[in-house]
């Protein structure tokens, strides 16, 4: 799993996916592989899997990490939510 380089500002964002029937848990268990993935969870509602990622740049995220969640099998729809952090 990616580990947070210290003193490096790090890229959050959560992914909110839908998928076709029956595919979630698979879905999530692949999603949690992929580096750059903190965590990949099978939840119910609107979307079928919430998966949070910590990546060290907006471009690892938008060209590496997301389109790597889009190709999984199963996969029918995805949101990406960069999360915006404030300095303590």
């Amino acid at each position: 799993m990616w580990q947070r380089p210290k003193g490096r500002p790090v890229v959050q964002a959560y992914i909110l996916i839908q998928t076709e029937v029956g595919r979630a848990a698979i879905a999530a268990a692949t999603i949690a592989e992929i580096d750059g993935v903190a965590s990949s969870e099978e939840v119910s509602g609107p979307y079928d899997v919430i998966v949070r990622v910590e990546v060290a740049d907006a471009t690892r995220l938008t060209d590496d990490v997301v389109p790597q969640i889009q190709k999984v099998d199963g996969i029918t729809r995805t949101l990406t939510c960069p999360a915006v952090t404030r300095p303590h």
